[in-house]
């Protein structure tokens, strides 16, 4: 009689964990919308306020979009997700300008100076969506 419960005991943890992940994944899957969308390219900023340079990221393929993005040195960057973005990638780093900020809707913005050039990566606060920046 002991086994058996032990048996139903075990079999119920393995069912909540498969109903977890599960549902964990289709929540990843839909709240990120869809990965079919075509954002605009937004490879090349523009200057918006004189010479601040403006970045709108997108969502697709499950990541950050466009997973490239060139600015130029010693000018300010305006960075924002549009509203493609959700879940943990509206969490938005770049360790080596010290940007990390939640950005919970489209006119959320982050803004920063970089001061090196190189390739830099940005990504979620998790690590999941990553991109490129490269600095000119």
């Amino acid at each position: 009689m002991t086994n058996e419960i032990e048996i139903k005991k075990k079999n119920m943890y393995i069912f909540l964990i498969i109903v977890l992940l599960v549902g964990g994944g289709a929540y990843f899957v839909f709240a990120n919308g869809s990965s079919n969308s075509n954002p605009p390219n937004t490879n090349n900023p523009t200057p918006t306020n004189g010479d601040v340079q403006n970045v709108v990221l997108s969502f697709k393929n499950y990541n950050y979009y466009p997973q490239e993005v060139r600015v130029k040195a010693n000018q300010p960057v305006r960075i924002s997700l549009d509203k493609s973005v959700s879940g943990c990638l509206r969490s938005f780093t770049i360790k080596e300008f010290g940007v990390a900020r939640n950005l919970p809707t489209p006119s959320d913005y982050v803004e920063f100076t970089p001061t090196k050039t190189g390739r830099f990566r940005f990504a979620c606060s998790m690590g999941m969506g990553t991109g490129t920046l490269i600095v000119e």
